[in-house]
């Protein structure tokens, strides 16, 4: 009877998660265009990503630094709006609730669109300028600066990680900061001292989960700037999607994914490991 009532969540997990995962790892070995059967070609795929696809590469380096920069803004801008309002009593609901709008939100096509109106030749930062004196920029249109915008959006999306960063501090004793007092500890070594220790396993936690969303951003890199100018914003999972859904490649794109996970799997795996070495329990 028990297998029973949770026969459709069974069901779900053979037919929606597992078959399709093992069913693209069989794809991934294949030459694949959607239409016809197919055709077993072995790592021919995983060689051609690796050895003649100067775009792969174009996108890993994308990415990374998309990740690499995005991630740590993000967790900063996180932290800090967390200690302010861990400092606030009256409306504390009311402030947590509207800074957390922009991680509801912020992924969305909408949200995309909006940024990419704000960043444009006419919008809203470059028309501030022109009432400042200073020169206008096109900001989407400089490969130098197209992939600095998205990061900011992703910078500006804490909000998930912010609630997570204040859940920890509400849940440091006071009785530490109160004795530090006593032995006259300042604001800032309370913070490296106390603060920080007794936080880094969510520091950990929060690390891990936004490092994979930034290998797997998608909607800005694909709204916003269609991976250009000259591929300065092309991410690893808008090449994938292109691969599967415009050049009808799903065998190279199946391939691709692998590829991403098994990344993610190993820089998951590095971050617990050096973990041991930074991350402080309570009963340890």
């Amino acid at each position: 009877m028990g297998y029973l009532f949770i026969s459709p969540f069974i069901i779900g997990t053979i037919l929606l998660t597992l078959f399709p995962i093992l069913y693209s790892f069989y794809l991934s070995f294949t030459e694949f265009n959607l239409v016809g059967s197919p055709s077993w070609i072995g790592l021919s795929n995983y060689a051609h990503a690796f050895t003649m696809d100067p775009k792969f590469w174009d996108a890993m380096e994308v990415t990374f630094l998309y990740a690499g920069t995005g991630v740590p803004i993000r967790l900063v801008f996180a932290l800090l709006i967390a200690l302010a309002l861990n400092k606030v009593i009256e409306a504390a609901g009311i402030y947590r609730t509207l800074l957390y709008l922009p991680s509801i939100v912020g992924g969305s096509i909408g949200v995309a669109i909006m940024w990419r109106q704000l960043f444009g030749n006419d919008g809203a930062i470059n028309s501030l300028l022109t009432m400042l004196g200073l020169p206008t920029h096109s900001w989407l249109g400089d490969p130098a600066t197209a992939i600095w915008t998205l990061v900011v959006l992703y910078g500006w999306q804490f909000g998930s990680s912010m609630l997570i960063f204040l859940a920890g501090l509400r849940n440091i004793p006071k009785t530490f900061y109160e004795a530090s007092s006593v032995d006259g500890a300042n604001a800032i070594q309370q913070f490296f001292k106390i603060t920080i220790p007794m936080l880094t396993p969510v520091i950990l936690f929060n690390t891990i989960m936004q490092t994979i969303h930034g290998f797997m951003a998608f909607t800005p890199s694909f709204i916003i700037t269609q991976g250009g100018p000259i591929n300065s914003t092309l991410l690893y999972i808008l090449y994938m999607y292109r691969n599967a859904f415009e050049f009808f490649n799903m065998g190279y794109a199946t391939a691709l994914a692998w590829i991403m996970l098994v990344l993610i799997a190993i820089f998951t795996a590095l971050i617990f490991k050096s973990s041991e070495y930074w991350v402080h329990y309570e009963d340890s």
